[in-house]
């Protein structure tokens, strides 16, 4: 990985250029620019504008989606930026992901955008988004500056911007100097960028804050047509993932949990964005843990493998998909009793998710099955199912809720109120994952030791239609035969 060169000498300087020169790396090997390079720098470049561009698919929605955010807050300026670069060490980044809320309103993922909606009276808003231009050719940053065109690549022209997004764009260096001399009400979306935070600092507030950010949150319950297909697609592409791995298990079993992990992210980097979470890649008593990230133990035949793995697809929609399998292409007999009890509940889940119910009815029908299991077993003495569930005794072994929203965020709609959420009722357009579990942890003395270090969980993602719901992630097989033909199919 290159270092980025020394952008200029400073006595170079002229009072036109001081404000916008490219500050200088420490210990690079050029001492600075000569005039000759500078100047030879600055000519004998193709003109590269893009013309007649044709709006993002998701324009016509993303404009639909400010409309709504407008009439809920009529005569307030709104601020939604898309945040900044994270260092990961030193002068490496992190990945740039935009804020949800930003991509969701604009389609756009680039870094230190922001999106302002102004009001134009008592009702209507003018929604403009704020974006760096191209890099500075004049100054050099286009080739000196580490985030420069010809370091990570070229930015779209303003003009371009506006013709992708359907929204009228603005250099966004001139932003935090025009919020600070901004009257009236405002409102903004915390926590993604600095600057604009501190430009708004003593025009917002944070109750009013908040109730945009919860707004937002709730307005992305209900997906629009476009989200529902974006949900499909990161479906497929996570089942060809599943798919990569049971195919490389043999490889698995000579390394470890990371050759899974590994084998997933390609998909995901090749049909998609990037996953939509750290994968899960929990073989033998890993599968315990429920958010088994480090993904460093051992894969061994005999033992089940529990991978919950997401692909997000280059417009930020995630898939939630869980599936147990075990490692050698078959269940033993107490594997398969306990995988059967998690489908079973899952079952009863998926059939209580439909328009008209109550959020926490899948909840209530996979804990339910799980409960009876359970007593059946004989683990909770002499205790009925409905004491098991009324004390909650089944949390134990079950551990976590039954599932969630789902959506740009693998836990979408996070923000949003309980009575709107989890007390809430389902519609047409609700997305969530249904994805009971059981959990014996390898030191639980409370269970016979043959349960101990089995973890089973298997979850779908579910979208709420007219009449019922659709299984978005149905290409993967869930019911235990189905599972072992699948594995022996593709393992050839």
């Amino acid at each position: 990985m290159p270092e980025e060169l020394i952008p200029e000498n400073p006595e170079q300087e002229t009072e036109e250029n001081e404000a916008e020169k490219v500050k200088q790396r420490k210990n690079g090997l050029y001492p600075g620019v000569s005039d000759e390079l500078a100047a030879n720098m600055k000519s004998g470049w193709a003109d590269t504008e893009l013309h007649d561009l044709q709006p993002i698919a998701q324009a016509e929605h993303t404009a639909a989606r400010r409309a709504a955010l407008s009439a809920r807050f009529p005569g307030e300026r709104l601020v939604i930026p898309a945040g900044n670069l994270k260092t990961r060490s030193n002068d490496t980044e992190y990945a740039f992901r935009a804020s949800t809320e930003y991509a969701y309103l604009t389609g756009d993922q680039t870094q230190d955008g922001v999106l302002v909606l102004e009001p134009t009276g008592e009702r209507g808003h003018e929604a403009s988004v704020y974006l760096l231009p191209r890099s500075n050719r004049e100054n050099g940053e286009f080739w000196l500056d580490g985030q420069g065109e010809l370091w990570v690549g070229r930015r779209n022209s303003l003009a371009e911007a506006e013709q992708l997004l359907g929204i009228p764009a603005k250099d966004v260096r001139e932003l935090p100097a025009a919020l600070t001399e901004a009257t009236g009400p405002v409102r903004a979306v915390r926590g993604h960028d600095a600057a604009i935070e501190t430009a708004l600092t003593d025009k917002v507030t944070a109750e009013r804050d908040e109730e945009l950010r919860v707004h937002l949150s709730e307005a992305r319950l209900v997906k629009d047509a476009f989200e529902i297909a974006e949900l499909q697609k990161a479906c497929d592409a996570t089942a060809r993932g599943f798919e990569d791995v049971v195919k490389s298990l043999d490889k698995a079993e000579a390394t470890s949990e990371r050759f899974i992990e590994g084998t997933f992210f390609l998909r995901a980097r090749i049909e998609g964005n990037d996953i939509g979470y750290g994968s899960i890649c929990a073989a033998g008593p890993h599968a315990t843990t429920l958010h088994w990230v480090r993904n460093d133990g051992a894969v061994r035949a005999g033992e089940l493998l529990l991978l919950d793995a997401g692909v997000e697809t280059n417009d930020l929609y995630t898939a939630d998909v869980t599936r147990t399998l075990p490692i050698n292409g078959t269940f033993s007999p107490l594997q398969r009793k306990i995988y059967d009890a998690v489908y079973e509940a899952q079952e009863a889940g998926i059939a209580a998710v439909k328009p008209g119910a109550d959020f926490r009815d899948f909840h209530d029908a996979s804990q339910r099955v799980l409960a009876e299991k359970l007593v059946e077993w004989g683990l909770l003495g002499d205790l009925s199912v409905e004491k098991v569930l009324e004390l909650g005794l089944q949390r134990r072994w079950t551990l976590h809720g039954t599932g969630h929203m789902l959506g740009m965020d693998v836990h979408d709609c996070a923000a949003a109120r309980t009575e709107a959420y989890v007390n809430g009722t389902l519609e047409p357009g609700v997305c969530l994952t249904v994805e009971p579990g059981l959990y014996f942890q390898a030191d639980d003395l409370t269970v016979p030791e043959e349960y101990r270090g089995i973890g089973v969980r298997i979850e779908d993602d579910i979208l709420v239609t007219e009449d019922g719901n659709r299984n978005l992630s149905a290409a993967l097989p869930r019911q235990a035969d189905e599972v072992e033909a699948w594995m022996a199919q593709l393992k050839g």
